[in-house]
């Protein structure tokens, strides 16, 4: 099972901003999505079991291309720029959305879709949004709350059930759990990939 994989090699491959300059897809991929300070970055690290394989940042918005990492030479993870509190330009800002969804529409080996969401804040529109786009286009994708060591038990169980309700998700439907800080949720996620990786 996923959760005994030994990480053997996690090594970045290029970042890039067009299609034209995207890695070759060999891969299947699994893409990191969400507003700029959820801690993306922070859990591809916590996944690979690696400090420093994403660059992370107290700016939120340092990450303003799309990135390729490469697992084991058998998954390839995204981390897609973040949206919302960036502290960047705002002719960067604009190009982000065309250049994520560029990237989402052409990816014939994207198998999953991560939407990170920090466990003490609501969902946001964008989030929404994001989350209905795939939907609409028939991208899988699956909610990752971060930041769950902040919270106390009941603090948590208040946060999932407002998610339900802002997310219109049906009843049974659950996000992953995760904390980069105890490692908490990180074989959950890692079956998840994996069961994407391997679904046609």
């Amino acid at each position: 099972m996923m959760r005994f994989m030994k990480i053997v090699s996690a090594k970045f491959i290029k970042s890039a901003s067009h299609p034209s300059h995207y890695p070759e897809e060999k891969l299947p991929e699994i893409a990191f999505a969400g507003k700029s300070n959820v801690g993306k970055s922070s859990l591809i690290n916590v996944l690979v079991r690696q400090k420093s394989l994403a660059r992370t940042s107290n700016t939120p918005g340092r990450t303003q291309l799309i990135n390729f990492f490469s697992v084991n030479d058998t998954y390839a993870l995204v981390d897609l720029p973040g949206y919302g509190f960036a502290r960047v330009p705002e002719s960067v800002r604009k190009n982000w959305q065309p250049m994520v969804e560029a990237y989402l529409k052409s990816r014939k080996m994207l198998k999953l879709v991560i939407l990170i969401v920090d466990a003490r804040r609501d969902l946001s529109q964008q989030d929404l949004d994001l989350a209905n786009w795939l939907i609409v286009n028939r991208i899988p994708f699956l909610f990752v709350l971060t930041k769950i060591d902040k919270l106390s038990k009941n603090q948590l169980n208040a946060s999932l059930r407002k998610f339900k309700a802002i997310s219109g998700l049906p009843e049974d439907f659950s996000p992953v759990l995760f904390s980069a800080r105890t490692g908490q949720g990180r074989d959950i996620l890692w079956a998840e990939i994996d069961r994407a990786a391997h679904t046609l």
